[in-house]
């Protein structure tokens, strides 16, 4: 079932999603509504093998999505009508080879003219590499960090990063820092904190939280018999699993009571 919130919503009306929407739905609406089904088909019914695809495609988007672990909206929406839209490649050309062609370059031309909106929010975080991240967890041990290990290429990691971005401008403080490394540019961060970055992988995206410069909780897990516990990474799990309201306020507390610099001193 996918999580659906206000923010969700908003996002939705974008042209992007809004015309995803309709080409996923256009083959059942053309065909079974007036005026389009007179002026594109002989009869505006189904018949039996465009029922049996349309069941068949169902069936796909039900099954994928719960494998993929798409419950936040706007992934399943997304993943759902990927396939929606493969179906109805083939009921297109089933009916017509011209409306499949037709049908192909409209899906394509929204492609490449109207991608997915990207997260154009604020964001405070740092992209460290396998050396800076050495060093960090090294020198900066009042620091908490919340490190992000993620792959450009990885679908989740994609969905992952505008989260990621708005957590880092919610609660990042001075000593509470907020990281990503690209793990296919850093193997060696793969390899020291046992993740697997191949395509099948469900490690990635990884998150590691540090507490003086030691790893103190990550998601997900790979339990005692060497499976990997599945984790959502959506933004209210992430807060809540790792305490970041929590964290924020020990982290402000903390800072307020660091003793003032010897300039500031001298001012006064």
């Amino acid at each position: 079932m996918a999580l659906i919130t206000f923010h969700d919503l908003r996002q939705v009306i974008h042209p992007h999603y809004v015309i995803n929407i309709l080409l996923a739905l256009s083959f059942i609406v053309c065909k079974t509504l007036q005026p389009f089904c007179s002026l594109l088909f002989d009869e505006c019914i189904l018949n039996h093998r465009e029922s049996e695809i349309l069941f068949f495609t169902a069936v796909i988007i039900v099954f994928r999505t719960r494998k993929q672990g798409a419950v936040n909206f706007l992934p399943y929406i997304g993943t759902a009508c990927m396939l929606a839209k493969l179906g109805n490649v083939l009921l297109w050309f089933y009916a017509d080879p011209i409306y499949g062609v037709v049908y192909s370059v409209c899906c394509l031309l929204h492609l490449l003219i109207m991608p997915e909106p990207c997260y154009k929010g604020p964001e405070n975080m740092v992209y460290l590499d396998e050396a800076s991240l050495e060093n960090v967890l090294e020198k900066d041990r009042g620091v908490t960090w919340l490190i992000e290990l993620y792959a450009v290429w990885n679908p989740a990691c994609i969905e992952f990063a505008p989260i990621f971005s708005e957590l880092s401008a919610k609660y990042a403080l001075p000593n509470l820092k907020f990281g990503k490394v690209e793990l296919s540019r850093n193997p060696g961060v793969a390899t020291r904190f046992k993740v697997n970055t191949s395509p099948l992988s469900k490690q990635i995206p990884t998150l590691l939280l540090f507490k003086n410069g030691k790893e103190e909780l990550r998601r997900p897990l790979v339990n005692k018999t060497g499976k990997l516990v599945s984790f959502n990474f959506n933004y209210t799990n992430v807060a809540s699993t790792f305490e970041l309201d929590t964290l924020f306020r020990e982290c402000k507390n903390a800072q307020a009571k660091q003793p003032k610099s010897k300039g500031h001193l001298k001012n006064e």
